[in-house]
């Protein structure tokens, strides 16, 4: 059961590939369950990544989220347990590439994520979406389903091109299929403060996101980079790691957020 208040939904998106968003999906869901939070993380990248770095074999799969989104399977049944990072994964693999095809013909093709997870809302703190590198079907259910975006993103010039390109996406979706959907917050990701470009785009960043951008940036780190092909989180790989201090510090800023905004609402609502 979900230990209190309400589930936040996020996608972690970005159509730029490389910039982080596996690292970041399955890194801040075990951060997220070391602070005591009940934790699912929804692998939505056919590639499989996600559910490979969290130690499930995306080959051996009975069900996956494919089956859940061409409505062959509820979320519930696919579920399975990532002993490594201790949380819920609903896994993906190979087969989500024809889920794409096969969605377009089947009623409320943007919506087929959103219904799936309703029933897990109460079981959750946090569901954790991770997203394909690309603006498709997959990830338009993604964000039709969340509440709202982490964007990942390396401090480098076209890093901004494609950021634009992802906003105007989910300015579309706000209005015409979630008003509720905003960006959460943009993470810097394989952050080096000694190159100067970094520091120019961090502070373009600065100025245009405000508080959305977040205080902590993931450094490049080797640990990092090696954990996945353990099927391990940082966390998990080597805890006293730069990579593994980022994460975590990430998630007491995700929830820090989280409770400002739940009491601010309660103080509108007294």
């Amino acid at each position: 059961m979900s230990t209190q208040g309400p589930c936040h939904l996020y996608a972690i998106a970005n159509q730029k590939g490389g910039v982080g968003k596996t690292t970041t999906t399955v890194n801040l869901a075990a951060s997220l369950v070391a602070t005591k939070k009940q934790v699912l993380m929804v692998d939505l990248d056919p590639q499989g990544n996600a559910t490979m770095g969290s130690g499930i074999n995306k080959n051996e799969l009975e069900l996956s989220v494919y089956d859940v989104l061409v409505g062959e399977a509820t979320a519930k049944e696919a579920l399975v347990k990532s002993e490594e990072g201790g949380y819920s994964v609903l896994p993906a693999n190979g087969d989500l590439t024809a889920a794409e095809v096969e969605m377009l013909s089947l009623d409320q093709k943007e919506r087929r994520l959103q219904s799936a997870l309703e029933s897990l809302k109460d079981d959750f703190d946090y569901i954790l979406v991770d997203c394909p590198p690309s603006l498709n079907m997959l990830t338009l259910n993604a964000l039709v389903a969340c509440q709202g975006v982490i964007i990942p993103m390396q401090c480098e010039y076209y890093a901004l091109e494609g950021l634009s390109a992802l906003i105007s996406t989910i300015n579309q979706i706000q209005s015409a299929l979630n008003p509720e959907l905003q960006i959460e917050g943009i993470l810097r990701t394989m952050y080096d403060p000694r190159n100067s470009l970094t520091n120019d785009v961090s502070a373009q960043l600065a100025d245009f996101f405000g508080d959305k951008l977040y205080r902590t940036c993931v450094p490049r780190n080797v640990r990092l980079a090696e954990a996945p092909s353990f099927g391990q989180p940082v966390l998990v790989y080597d805890r006293q790691s730069k990579g593994a201090i980022a994460y975590l510090a990430l998630a007491g800023e995700l929830i820090r957020r989280n409770e400002i905004s739940q009491r601010e609402s309660a103080e509108v609502t007294a």
